[in-house]
């Protein structure tokens, strides 16, 4: 039984979403305990382990992929022992669910810390905080000494078995390739090893398909209630919107889930979790929406009133998610021109501006590597039917191999694609009922 305060990982889905369900890092008599999807591991706090924690309030260093740039983390927790040898660290985004729909350091600080659970964690270990906002700080344990220490994180989305194929199988292939590429050889067995390569990608992509929904179909949490959107009649709610975007209230936790499949975990249950259900009217009295608050009254999520209960049975989904959540209930009214919500907060973000950007939150996610990776697949596969053409009069049966494997990998890539572009604009992308077909907004 893993007990509170205990630590929810950053909001995912596809294979990462089995993080959400499984991954956390709480207190279990003297020792730290790293739960993720794969193993368990504990960390002593005290004499000969865990002494004291540093925050180092401070963005972290962008980090270089194929494309875009990723921008830095939100801050880095290094767990030090007496002699300030650093035992452990984490990146603190890893640890904040609604970290993937927030401007970065958008929270700081001690508010950081409250809202992730991290300063109550530390609290109840016994280990004394301390916040730096300087890497050369004393306190801070410099770069080149992190090496040997032990990450906190909370996983990968994508397995390890995932990465390690696809590596073998790229670097074959890029080997094959570079020896066909300078030497020009038609060796049979050269061309026939380098379709097999190209075809892993593929076939790689379907097998981590049926393993996540395997894996998702053993984390069966206890749900006393589900909660999903009525939209107000007009706004052009979409089918997908519709179905896929909900509340659950499980027996510890309220699980925000997008279009996307994407779960937020906010706790109900130890000193960081959700306290309090706000209803916000305008000025005239309408209700706005509904702020779900947590420690030191941070608003954690917001609940707009027209997409989540203004249509005709809205009614009774804000009266069962009172009654399933047991938070506390209060109004308020905003004055003059006041904003709502003041600040990036995750909830509006869940309605994206159009049905293509909605389509594509709902393909199932790729690597960080983007449209290069598939892009590299696609010509992998394409280069073997054009060797196996290459060589067809001197060695049809090696060639015809290799066409087949071609063609199959081309297949296997095209028709998930297809079949979501097609579910989505015949099926997912009307309006759902009570909406009218030119105002979606998902």
């Amino acid at each position: 039984m893993i007990r509170e305060p205990a630590l929810r990982p950053a909001a995912s889905r596809g294979p990462g979403l089995e993080m959400c369900h499984r991954s956390r890092l709480y207190l279990d008599g003297g020792d730290l305990v790293l739960q993720t999807r794969t193993r368990t591991r504990r960390f002593p706090v005290g004499s000969g382990g865990i002494t004291r924690a540093v925050f180092l309030d401070l963005p972290g260093a962008d980090m270089e992929r194929m494309g875009p740039t990723i921008d830095g983390s939100w801050g880095e927790i290094q767990l030090q022992d007496s002699d300030g040898a650093l035992i452990a660290s984490f990146d603190i985004e890893g640890w904040l669910p609604e970290s993937p729909v927030l401007p970065k350091r958008t929270v700081q600080g001690q508010q950081l810390l409250d809202r992730t659970g991290v300063a109550d964690l530390l609290k109840a270990a016994g280990i004394p905080l301390h916040i730096v906002r300087d890497r050369n700080d004393p306190l801070a344990t410099p770069s080149s000494s992190r090496r040997r220490a032990k990450s906190l994180a909370p996983g990968t989305a994508f397995p390890l078995w995932y990465w390690g194929v696809r590596a073998v199988a790229g670097a074959v292939w890029f080997a094959l390739f570079t020896v066909i590429l300078f030497f020009e050889t038609t060796e049979p067995w050269v061309i026939l090893l380098l379709a097999v390569a190209a075809l892993v990608g593929p076939v790689a992509r379907l097998a981590l398909r049926a393993w996540t929904r395997l894996r998702l179909r053993r984390c069966v949490p206890v749900v006393r209630e589900r909660v999903r959107p009525v939209p107000a009649a007009g706004l052009g709610a979409t089918v997908r919107f519709c179905r896929d975007t909900e509340l659950r209230v499980q027996d510890r936790d309220l699980v925000l889930r997008d279009l996307g499949g994407r779960e937020y975990w906010l706790p109900l249950t130890g000193p960081h979790a959700l306290t309090s259900l706000v209803l916000v009217h305008d000025r005239t009295g309408q209700p706005l929406g509904v702020e779900l608050r947590g420690s030191h009254d941070q608003v954690r999520a917001v609940l707009p009133w027209q997409v989540w209960f203004g249509g005709e049975s809205g009614a009774d989904g804000w009266s069962r998610l009172r009654r399933a959540t047991g938070l506390s209930f209060s109004e308020r009214r905003l004055s003059g021109k006041a904003l709502w919500p003041k600040q990036s907060v995750l909830g509006p973000q869940l309605r994206p501006e159009s049905v293509r950007t909605a389509r594509g939150l709902a393909r199932f996610p790729s690597t960080i590597a983007g449209l290069s990776s598939t892009a590299i697949m696609a010509f992998g596969s394409w280069f073997s039917i054009g060797q196996g053409l290459w060589i067809e009069d001197a060695h049809p049966r090696a060639a015809m191999a290799a066409i087949l494997a071609g063609a199959v990998g081309l297949v296997l890539q095209a028709a998930p694609y297809a079949a979501h572009q097609l579910r989505s604009r015949l099926w997912l992308e009307r309006p759902a009922p009570e909406q009218t077909p030119t105002e979606q907004f998902v």
